[in-house]
């Protein structure tokens, strides 16, 4: 890899070759494909849309750019939503275990808190590292819609 030059940000465009399921009760998903790297300018403001051309099949891409500040900004947001997931987890997680191994008095239900935490718990382990692991890899770029023959393929960070 070569060192990143100021005010640009490397890509890969990747073209799916095959992406086969097999097994039936053990499914197994095997995806090959080609990545050709772009150095991709940044915007001095604002978000840029740049066309890069897959060197496979020659389908052209449409990908937006996004400045450094703003794409350091909202990596950095991504990471502060996981990190707060994570507290609202065992937040949750602890009352849900005190609020649910109380025993009741007959005819008390539990409070109405009580499902919402439960629920929290369910939708912040999920989200937590998903967050992490988006604000960690976030680039600034990404794939505009891409119509059926271009479906075959992704825009993805190239790491340093």
């Amino acid at each position: 890899m070569s060192r990143p030059i100021p005010g640009t940000v490397e890509v890969a465009v990747r073209h799916i070759l095959s992406d086969k399921t097999t097994g039936i009760l053990t499914r197994t998903r095997r995806i090959t494909w080609k990545d050709s790297v772009f150095r991709v300018r940044r915007p001095a403001s604002g978000t840029q849309s740049v066309e890069l051309t897959c060197p496979v099949c020659d389908a052209s891409l449409l990908a937006e750019v996004r400045t450094e500040t703003r794409t350091r900004r909202t990596g950095a947001v991504l990471l502060v939503l996981a990190a707060l997931s994570v507290v609202v987890f065992v937040a949750a997680f602890a009352y849900a275990v005190h609020e649910g191994g109380r025993t009741l008095p007959e005819g008390q239900s539990l409070p109405t808190a009580f499902p919402v935490s439960v629920v929290s718990v369910f939708v912040t382990f999920v989200a937590a590292p998903v967050l992490f692991l988006r604000g960690r890899r976030y680039n600034g770029v990404s794939m505009l819609d891409a119509p059926k023959p271009r479906r075959r393929h992704g825009i993805v960070p190239v790491r340093g």
